[in-house]
């Protein structure tokens, strides 16, 4: 994806693309690709390709998400920076925090949060089911981008969201990971408000921005332990 066609399919999300995103953006480039010869954050690496599958990507949360209100969002294994990284470029108003299980990754977050001077955006090294219980009901907006089951995703989040906010999961075909939900999400307190499913440009792989309502508040036993989240999924 160029970057005259990624300026247009970005507007066409709503969203405002400035020569100051811009240049923020090709920053971005320049420092994954630095880190990337020191740890394994991505095996995309074509410039055109970052565009595509990294940043327009990550921006396709907008599909359900209004990111122009003032809301914290917090982005489970965040890695290389999707989402949270780009949405805070074009979104200002966002108050984020990237969590991460590998010190390395949140060392380079930090460092690429600094070199691009972005506020209001913090990157904590923890795994997410104890970040989530030592933070209950911190969120309006908790979402994640490729990781893991929904399952496992939505137990290991799902404390530290508000109640009547939102998990926005951000994967491809979900089909499978649909099936026998119903009692995971009824245990957790979790509704299905609804499953966005469209193609990327250009090379037209599958998403799915599946958006979750959290009604009423967390059982005090989740999330459980990674161990039996894996061993005795709900």
């Amino acid at each position: 994806m160029d970057k005259e066609l990624f300026i247009k399919e970005v507007e066409k999300l709503g969203i405002e693309v400035t020569e100051e995103k811009l240049n923020k953006l090709d920053e971005f480039y320049k420092i994954l690709i630095e880190w990337n010869e020191k740890i394994n954050l991505t095996g995309i690496t074509d410039e055109k390709d970052v565009y595509l599958k990294h940043f327009y990507d990550s921006l396709t949360l907008a599909k359900e998400v209004d990111l122009t209100k003032d809301i914290t969002l917090c982005d489970v294994g965040s890695g290389a920076g999707f989402p949270g990284v780009v949405l805070k470029i074009f979104f200002q108003n966002l108050r984020i925090t990237l969590v991460d299980s590998l010190n390395k990754r949140i060392i380079y977050l930090n460092d690429l949060i600094n070199r691009l001077g972005l506020k209001d955006i913090e990157a904590i090294h923890v795994r997410m089911e104890d970040y989530s219980r030592l933070n209950e009901e911190k969120f309006d907006i908790i979402t994640a981008r490729a990781v893991t089951n929904l399952k496992s995703l939505s137990e290991i989040c799902v404390r530290a969201l508000k109640i009547n906010g939102y998990l926005v999961f951000m994967k491809g075909n979900i089909e499978e990971e649909l099936i026998n939900i119903d009692n995971c999400f009824k245990e957790l307190n979790l509704e299905i408000t609804n499953i966005n499913k469209f193609q990327l440009p250009i090379e037209k792989s599958n998403r799915t921005v599946i958006s979750i309502k959290k009604i009423n508040k967390t059982n005090s036993k989740y999330p459980r332990s990674a161990d039996k989240i894996k061993k005795q999924p709900l």
